[in-house]
């Protein structure tokens, strides 16, 4: 595989610094370097593979940050890391052998609902809600779920792991926002294996967007400890509603 010129990867590590900033607080930065791994040329599994590699240093950076301000205890989150783990190996192993492109019809249907609960459930503006699942079922369906779809597409997944936390775990959204990180972090590591194994990882773009994405997630995270709840629901209605719009019109405008 071919490197990369200076000026294709200047344009890579912009977009992880910005990705990281981005999905600290609200997810959705693959929808920011996903694209930009793909204008620079990348096949499309080569491209989701590096976007692992990236996304798995500022997944684990936010983690770490939140877990250090308490607002997330890990040994709580061992259920979730096993069932996301198993639910994101399925789907790398899926992608690499299936094309993805139908999953792109479906992702604005869903962000689609996660930006209307967001925007008009009063859980979320109220800071929280009582649990509907207990933590078994919870992750047996979101995190094989959400596990999955990371694995096989990845852009959205933080913004789909906010959402279930705040409905059914009854935490609020800056919470939620550091759980996801835990989650994210996982999937990415897991996907990450399974792509480099498969052949489909660029490592010099990856590691260049990856510290980036370091800067981006410090910043992004320090914002959401200090900020808190009002903030995080503001900027993740933006990051979402700009993710939303430009899935319309790249998908189905064509």
């Amino acid at each position: 595989m071919a490197e990369l010129a200076p000026s294709s990867l200047a344009l890579l590590a912009g977009a992880g610094l910005l990705a990281g900033f981005v999905d600290s607080i609200a997810g959705g930065g693959g929808i920011i370097t996903v694209p930009a791994l793909l204008a620079v040329g990348l096949p499309p599994h080569v491209a989701l593979g590096t976007n692992k590699l990236q996304s798995t240093f500022g997944s684990f950076t936010a983690a770490v940050h939140y877990s250090s301000k308490g607002l997330v205890v890990l040994r709580e989150t061992l259920t979730g890391v096993l069932l996301t783990a198993a639910g994101a190996g399925v789907g790398t192993i899926v992608v690499q052998r299936v094309p993805a492109a139908a999953v792109r019809y479906v992702i604005p249907v869903l962000l689609a609902v996660v930006f209307a609960y967001v925007l008009l459930s009063p859980e979320v503006r109220s800071g929280g809600r009582s649990a509907r699942l207990s933590p078994l079922p919870f992750y047996l369906v979101f995190g094989l779920g959400i596990g999955f779809y990371d694995g096989f597409f990845g852009p959205g997944t933080g913004s789909f792991w906010a959402a279930a936390y705040v409905a059914f775990a009854g935490i609020d959204l800056r919470r939620a926002t550091a759980h996801t990180k835990v989650m994210n972090f996982t999937s990415n590591a897991v996907a990450l294996a399974l792509f480099i194994a498969g052949g489909n990882v660029l490592f010099a773009a990856g590691l260049v967007m990856g510290a980036c994405e370091i800067a981006g997630a410090l910043l992004g995270s320090r914002l959401v400890i200090v900020r808190g709840v009002r903030f995080v629901r503001m900027f993740f209605l933006c990051v979402v509603g700009f993710t939303l719009v430009r899935l319309i019109v790249t998908t189905y405008a064509r």
